[in-house]
């Protein structure tokens, strides 16, 4: 159901590490320029090709970051969870979005506009050095996510995830965020190759996969498991 209770933006913005050290004017004046918005599973936020016009937060709910090929298929880039920003780099490019959004569930978000970060660069150096840091975080996120393709094998590129996911050496139960298929696109896998590598991480006796819940029995020897 959709939230009928106004967003207290400005509380928001202080949670946005970009935003974090603002003074009280300037966060009522990036407020002044933010827009809460709500989307339902499967609507899309922008098409790959759509001009930015800012960047957005997500409060609540996921969205997924992809584009599709000439013959269809889809690769997943990016999935952004709660507490979580995108579309800050592409937003100072003047170039379309390389990719289209799409929310995986309801979704709350809120969008930042253009020309209140601007101002901020302009007035602030410090603001400006944060949104790089912020920025280069990113970059960097992604070129591991090119060598863990390159370098990591399909069953390790699994165990890495849940790995991720858990956060925990001792035996413990986890909710996959999103369907096996998104995982999958996210992994640079089909999602055939992921339910065999499931099927081969049980057989092992390494997890126990039911639905979207996945008990793993002993991370420390699953990190090691080698197929």
């Amino acid at each position: 159901m959709p939230n009928t209770t106004p967003l207290d933006i400005p509380s928001l913005l202080r949670r946005i590490p970009l935003f974090s050290e603002l003074s009280e004017a300037d966060i009522q004046l990036v407020a002044r320029y933010t827009r809460e918005r709500q989307v339902a599973r499967g609507e899309v936020l922008f098409q790959r090709g759509d001009l930015p016009h800012g960047f957005y937060f997500v409060v609540s709910g996921q969205v997924k970051l992809a584009f599709s090929s000439s013959q269809g298929t889809e690769k997943v880039v990016e999935i952004i969870g709660a507490m979580q920003s995108f579309g800050e780099a592409v937003m100072f490019m003047n170039h379309p979005y390389p990719v289209f959004a799409e929310a995986l569930s309801e979704t709350v978000l809120v969008h930042v506009g253009q020309a209140v970060v601007s101002e901020l660069i302009d007035q602030d150096s410090t603001f400006a050095r944060k949104l790089l840091a912020g920025m280069a975080i990113r970059l960097h996120g992604l070129i591991q996510d090119v060598e863990t393709y390159s370098l990591r094998s399909s069953t390790q590129r699994v165990i890495g995830y849940l790995l991720q996911v858990a956060d925990n050496d001792a035996p413990c139960e986890i909710a996959l965020p999103t369907s096996k298929q998104v995982i999958a696109s996210r992994l640079n896998l089909t999602p055939e190759t992921l339910s065999r590598i499931f099927h081969d991480l049980s057989d092992a006796g390494l997890i126990t996969v039911q639905g979207k819940r996945v008990s793993l029995h002993d991370p420390v020897r699953l990190s090691r498991y080698n197929a």
